[in-house]
């Protein structure tokens, strides 16, 4: 009889827990729906900025009602199969639309026809196998069958391609996006992309969690696996709010055109007869007359700038830096200020950091600090005592 009770107050208590939890996640996908949709300054937000939103919305919004439904319907109760069905159907578009949006920012709205379908072939593809497969077993809707669950699991490896497929393209141009970032200004801008990066492992790691949302059994299991998907939700739809509200995406767009603009006048310079020795020299002697000058102290300069203060084209500015050992525009200049800052460092030990950092063209004394400190292996103040004596 006691066990009987135990038993029936331990299985309303998972209950009570799951009902909780899928309450939580509908005012969490309610609450982030309207903070995508209600205006905020956005006065710079471009076009393709706005459709990524709102792109993003529609995947809260449809986690909102996939998680009423499994509210309303008590869809675990009844079994397994039963809410899968429902979270294959959800979770796949609620998931290509968060993975679309964050790669329409990143190709500045430029998509090839596999971005914008292998999210609808991924759910056509699981909801043809759910059809036939009910057809096939021609039992009523929600009741379970061997077919369902081959369809199920079928629907899921559907579902894990499209993942990769996003993954993968979401890499890629996050690679080429840093690149053209550190090509153009003149410090790191790491931190700028920084959220995108983590979110594009957030989606990774979505990819091979929802599986075991949707076909776990255990309660225990699957709320730890639901709190780090809505910490992960939450966190990737409030970066991509403060991405849009920042000058992150003009300054972003400004690096791709400006990009963009020198390849084509490469294109178009490319058959002056010059030699590639010619050029290298006139380059080497145009950064050795602008680095004489200091202009490489300018604080905030930009690569088309230093290139136009050299005369000389951005492109050939940026293969000079490479093919002298650099990865890009930024890590060359930051390896010239950390020389000066050397030299000032020992020439003026009565000068503070933020002077320091000043003379040399960094944004910051905190900046300067971390920077010389990533490079050198020692603080400024570290290397002064270490190498003033001499």
């Amino acid at each position: 009889m006691m066990s009987a009770f135990f038993y029936t107050f331990a299985h309303d208590m998972e209950r009570l827990t799951l009902g909780a939890m899928q309450f939580t996640a509908v005012v969490l996908m309610t609450l982030l729906t309207f903070k995508l949709l209600v205006p905020h300054k956005r006065s710079q937000e471009t076009p393709v900025a706005t459709t990524a939103r709102r792109l993003m919305a529609t995947a809260t919004a449809t986690l909102a009602v996939h998680f009423l439904l499994q509210l309303t319907l008590d869809l675990r109760a009844m079994g397994v199969t039963q809410s899968v069905m429902l979270n294959l159907t959800m979770l796949i578009p609620a998931s290509y639309l968060f993975a679309r949006a964050v790669l329409l920012l990143q190709q500045h709205g430029r998509l090839n026809r596999w971005d914008r379908w292998a999210g609808p072939l991924a759910w056509g593809g699981a909801v043809t196998l759910l059809v036939a497969a009910v057809i096939a077993d021609g039992q009523p809707l929600l009741s379970d069958s061997p077919q369902r669950q081959w369809a199920e699991a079928a629907g899921a490896l559907c579902y894990l391609a499209m993942q990769t497929y996003y993954s993968w393209r979401h890499t890629t141009a996050l690679q080429a996006m840093h690149r053209t970032l550190n090509d153009y200004y003149d410090s790191d801008t790491d931190g700028m992309l920084r959220w995108m990066q983590l979110s594009i492992v957030g989606l990774m790691l979505l990819a091979l969690m929802v599986p075991f949302v949707i076909f776990a059994t255990d309660d225990g299991l699957l709320f730890v696996i639901a709190i780090i998907i809505y910490f992960f939700i939450f966190y990737l739809v409030d970066s991509f709010c403060y991405y849009l509200t920042s000058n992150a995406p003009q300054k972003t767009q400004e690096a791709e055109e400006s990009r963009a603009k020198d390849e084509r006048a490469e294109t178009v310079q490319g058959a002056t007869g010059q030699t590639a020795m010619v050029v290298e020299q006139q380059t080497t002697k145009a950064v050795e007359q602008w680095t004489a000058r200091g202009g490489h102290r300018t604080a905030g300069i930009t690569s088309p700038v230093a290139a136009s203060e050299m005369g000389i084209p951005r492109y050939q500015l940026t293969a000079w830096v490479k093919a002298n050992g650099y990865e890009s525009f930024s890590r060359w200049i930051t390896a010239l200020r950390i020389d000066e800052a050397k030299r000032v460092l020992l020439a003026h030990p009565d000068w503070s950091s933020e002077a320091v950092a000043d003379y040399c063209g960094f944004s910051s004394r905190e900046y300067f600090h971390r920077i010389f400190k990533e490079q050198q292996g020692i603080t400024p103040a570290q290397y002064q005592e270490r190498h003033g004596k001499r």
